[in-house]
């Protein structure tokens, strides 16, 4: 059987083919940047695939992605994640590590999973993923970073489309025993080296020597734009402490990242000898939102970021009830006492959770506080609270929507709608957030609902299109485009702005859809 990998191969994340290819070749390695690395031997050229390629392909994955069930848009999460994104990105522009054309063209999006299993992963076009189980498992701010580095390392140096260039020269055959022993590996590691060894030996053997160059200059460009970013040094190393302890404790799937990035000896001693020369990252207080700063979170919000990913890649009940019970303890840690709040919540015991929130708030230091306070906004805005009269509310709601973070704006607008209140103002804030932001769907869907309980039924229609371009689903965004078309005459005629923005939308998302199906 023979399986080709193309730009119109989107895989399911992280099930199918195209995905698992694009994930392993992907996750592999990264270039150094040339300007500031001119003694390093070149990988390669990219000759076989043009940025342009490199999109389209990435588009298609997320594509999928953006469908699978494991895919999470939680607010809280994603604003964390983005106070290190965004800095990493930063330095890495200011390294030089990502040229002007590479900027504009590619996404930069972090996706995250709901997996809890340890992993992170470049994927072409300038996305990359983060499962929740790597989060989970960090300890600070640098040591998330470390890894987050390295991925955008593998994006910069346009490690994948080296990679994917150079497997466009191997064979069909080749190329799918390669895909079927990456399959195999994620369920039996027999299979995977039997469909290895019984592929080109030597051809194969090229290709994990390549990403193993590519793996150490990942890391060295990744430190580089660690510490460009304000990040102490050590983040990486203590990763890598880490993930070589695993490596030597725990074989049982529960790592992935090992299996796709193996930690040899010579990496660990290498991040080892680079912490004396690192320069030592700046000091001074943070400012509370998302945005490009040179200074790591305090470890303490980290804690609860961390707290937060367990609970939320959990699906069983069981283990809820077990972190909410653990809690009841008068030493309870912060973590634990806002993963119970959270496990409470997620189990529809608003009452119980509210107290624990109420609880952890008392004590947190003054970087954590806002934390907290979106953690009972969360509880109470949520269905299940309706039956629990609280004044908090209100005040929770109201200082959300004067905060300046994608958190403070989607909770605050749940609790608007929740009590019925200030949707005007809250429609108004979420247009303008979505002027700056096009492709935040969640914000989109958000306001398609604020809209609908205005009355506001044709712009309604029109942000629920909106939502599902921005998740590139343009059949879908089309669809809506028409059933907006299609309101009653009174709906259309209210508004007759929106509905020419409709018309000329319609035909730019058709026109994406044709050029999606003719790429497939």
């Amino acid at each position: 059987m023979t399986f080709r990998f193309r730009p119109g191969s989107s895989p399911s994340w992280p099930r199918p083919l195209a995905w698992l290819m694009a994930a392993s070749v992907l996750l592999a390695p990264c270039p150094v940047s040339w300007a500031q690395n001119a003694a390093l031997p070149s990988l390669g050229d990219v000759s076989g695939m043009s940025i342009s390629a490199e999109r389209r392909l990435g588009d298609s994955i997320a594509r999928d992605i953006f469908r699978d069930p494991d895919y999470l848009d939680d607010p809280v999460l994603v604003d964390y994640l983005n106070v290190l994104w965004q800095p990493l990105l930063g330095a890495a522009r200011a390294r030089g590590d990502i040229p002007p054309e590479l900027s504009d063209r590619l996404a930069w999006q972090l996706l995250i999973s709901r997996d809890k299993r340890v992993n992170a992963f470049a994927l072409p076009g300038g996305y990359m993923g983060v499962q929740l189980g790597l989060i989970a498992v960090t300890e600070t701010a640098p040591e998330l970073a470390s890894v987050m580095a390295h991925e955008l390392s593998h994006v910069s140096q346009r490690h994948i489309a080296r990679m994917l260039s150079k497997q466009d020269q191997m064979a069909p055959w080749l190329m799918g025993a390669m895909i079927l022993g990456v399959l195999a590996a994620r369920s039996n590691v027999d299979v995977a080296n039997a469909a290895i060894a019984g592929s080109q030996a030597v051809a194969i053997q090229n290709q994990l020597n390549f990403s193993r160059d590519m793996e150490r200059e990942a890391d060295r460009v990744g430190f580089g734009v660690l510490t460009g970013a304000g990040f102490e040094g050590q983040g990486f190393v203590s990763m890598f402490d880490k993930l070589q302890q695993a490596a030597r404790l725990n074989d049982d799937g529960s790592f992935p990242y090992l299996r796709s990035h193996p930690l040899t000896s010579e990496r660990v001693a290498d991040m080892h000898a680079r912490i004396p020369l690192a320069p030592a990252a700046p000091s001074g207080p943070r400012v509370g939102a998302p945005v490009v700063s040179s200074v790591a979170p305090p470890k303490e919000l980290h804690q609860l970021m961390a707290a937060r990913a367990r609970v939320l890649s959990e699906n069983g009940p069981d283990r809820q009830r077990a972190w909410a019970q653990a809690a009841q303890a008068p030493q309870a840690s912060a973590p634990a006492l806002y993963a119970a709040a959270l496990s409470a919540h997620r189990l529809g015991q608003a009452a119980q959770a509210l107290a624990l929130a109420r609880r952890g708030r008392a004590a947190a230091p003054a970087p954590t506080q806002a934390t907290w306070d979106l953690l009972q906004l969360e509880i109470l805005a949520a269905p299940g609270a309706k039956g629990l009269a609280d004044g908090a509310l209100g005040p929770l709601r109201d200082q959300a929507l004067a905060g300046s973070t994608r958190a403070d704006l989607l909770l605050g607008a749940e609790a608007a709608l929740r009590t019925q209140t200030a949707l005007p103002a809250v429609a108004s804030r979420l247009q303008d957030w979505l002027v700056t932001r096009p492709k935040d769907a969640a914000a989109w869907q958000v306001l398609s609902r604020v809209q609908a309980a205005l009355g506001q039924r044709l712009r309604s229609v029109r942000s629920d299109a909106e939502a599902h371009a921005a998740q590139l689903d343009f059949g879908g965004a089309a669809e809506r485009f028409r059933a907006a078309q299609m309101l009653p005459a009174a709906d259309r005629s209210a508004d007759a702005m929106e509905l020419a923005i409709i018309d000329v939308r319609r035909r730019e998302v058709e026109a994406l859809q044709r050029d999606s199906a003719r790429q497939e």
